[in-house]
């Protein structure tokens, strides 16, 4: 067996961990460790990629007619036009972070962490655990699971191997889009935030219809049934294994002090007296509880944690609170921004991709977009309509990862084909939602938060990643059209 050379990079893996006969290895398992090793020497940087899928769309965009003016436009018009998104998805790492980072929390993570006492409870564990964190929120569960995923590594009696760990965890996100902050869900159910145009064709669909259906619920659980078998027969044992100290990681570090017992000291210089004392943190905490508690008492405690923006918020206020000193809280927030770099860099190149996938026109005004979606569309019957959503938002996901933003741009034609060919719409929503992030597990766009605070590279976790793909496309897709079989269609309804 090749020994590892540990350089103190994550990406420095020259090893072919398949084959090691130290352990009585699973078919999943020798396949996982292949494709691994495999992505370890040739996957290429996670902006390279976006670089790579910004060329093959322009390429696209270039087959069907559009001019290379247009498609110029597009790049340096829509470049820019995520910079709301990529700094909430900043915010997220930050203040998930700032959380985690706070001792109670810790003690909790610690305890969960505690729990599994095999390298394949670990991961199945983890999967449960990120699957009903990301039904809650995904902005939560992205977090939590990176934070259990480091609590679980940092035990080295476990021998936990951090590649699969680490997409274990992010194999949860699957759950995001089928849970309570499913934006297509849930736009669907606000008749004043729907374009006028879109409530013409959908009306108004109810919770009730979409993310609150017997049918949601059972594919959920499929869902995750099927993602801890993969976990739990990928996971590399033994030898094999490589922990967070093989290669240069230390994910306990931040369960070891608290930012509170680091900066308990009082320092003698008088303008610190504020940065040292809970008096700000208690007034101006304060103020920010009353906001909450007025936002959810004029809108409701769900439409107010559906918001993205409100959910920061709320994440920003515990942790400021629970830190109870300024000083402890900007010590956790400057130990976070770090992990922020490949977000701010890579979230400009994928707004660019969705411009020119959606508005790069040829000479009859139609777009990439346009033929993907009455490709799929046109050549469908009702009861097979789930299974092509699925596999359209897969192939469109796999270029174009937008937790379901881009849903407002093919809703219009994929939900009047719908109601021609008179299937459910509610499950449609569902549908698409679901199967979009499983395009996440082979496009590095939302790992990038984990991995960044993991300090681990695309190419490490990739390998594992493929392996959930690969079982849980068909299984998700079989499951999408005979769950829709069991559901009747209704006319929408107007406000």
């Amino acid at each position: 067996m090749v020994q590892l050379a540990n350089t103190g990079q994550a990406n420095d893996i020259p090893v072919d961990p398949a084959e090691d006969v130290g352990t009585q290895r699973s078919l999943l398992e020798r396949m996982a460790l292949r494709i691994t090793n495999m992505a370890e020497r040739w996957f290429p940087d996670a902006y390279v990629i976006a670089l790579i899928a910004l060329l093959a769309i322009s390429i696209a965009a270039l087959s069907i007619g559009a001019g290379p003016s247009a498609i110029v436009m597009a790049i340096g018009d829509g470049y820019w036009k995520l910079n709301n998104f990529t700094y909430q998805m900043a915010m997220v790492v930050i203040t998930g972070f700032a959380v985690a980072s706070c001792g109670p929390v810790k003690r909790g993570v610690k305890a969960l962490a505690r729990i599994p006492t095999t390298e394949r409870g670990a991961v199945a564990f983890i999967i449960l655990v990120s699957v009903i964190a990301n039904a809650i929120h995904w902005g939560f569960g992205l977090m939590f699971s990176v934070f259990l995923v480091m609590a679980c590594t940092a035990r080295k009696e476990l021998h936990l191997d951090v590649r699969a760990a680490a997409a274990a965890g992010f194999a949860g996100n699957c759950a995001s889009m089928m849970g309570l902050s499913s934006s297509a869900a849930l736009l669907h159910a606000t008749p004043a935030s729907l374009p006028p145009e879109l409530l013409k064709i959908s009306g108004v669909i109810p919770l009730g219809d979409t993310i609150f259906l017997w049918q949601n619920g059972v594919a959920i659980l499929v869902m995750t049934v099927v993602a801890m078998f993969v976990a739990w027969a990928t996971v590399p044992r033994g030898a094999a294994a490589r922990t967070a100290s093989d290669l240069g990681l230390n994910p306990g570090k931040m369960f070891e002090e608290s930012h509170d017992e680091q900066h308990a000291a009082v320092e003698s210089r008088p303008g610190d007296s504020f940065a040292n004392s809970p008096l700000l943190t208690i007034a101006v905490g304060g103020l920010m509880i009353v906001w909450i508690v007025m936002k959810m008492m004029q809108i409701g405690i769900g439409a107010t944690i559906s918001s993205l923006n409100n959910y920061l918020f709320i994440s920003l206020t515990v942790a400021f609170l629970m830190h109870w000193r300024i000083k402890s809280f900007l010590s956790a927030i400057a130990s976070s921004v770090p992990a922020v770099g490949g977000i701010l860099l890579q979230f400009p190149i994928y707004a660019a991709v969705a411009s020119v996938l959606m508005l790069a026109q040829n000479a009859e005004g139609h777009t990439v977009s346009h033929y993907l979606g009455q490709f799929f569309a046109q050549n469908v019957t009702r009861e097979m309509m789930p299974p092509v959503v699925g596999v359209y938002s897969i192939v469109v996901g796999l270029f174009i990862p937008s937790a379901g933003a881009k849903w407002v741009v093919e809703a219009p034609y994929i939900l009047d084909a719908a109601n021609q060919l008179q299937s459910h719409l509610g499950w449609l929503i569902n549908t698409y939602g679901g199967a979009e992030t499983l395009a996440n597990l082979l496009n590095p766009f939302w790992m990038l938060p984990m991995l960044g605070l993991m300090k681990l590279r695309v190419r490490s976790v990739v390998g594992f990643t493929f392996m959930y793909f690969v079982f849980l496309v068909p299984v998700m897709l079989c499951t999408f059209w005979l769950l829709g079989l069991t559901l009747e269609y209704h006319p929408p309804v107007m406000p």
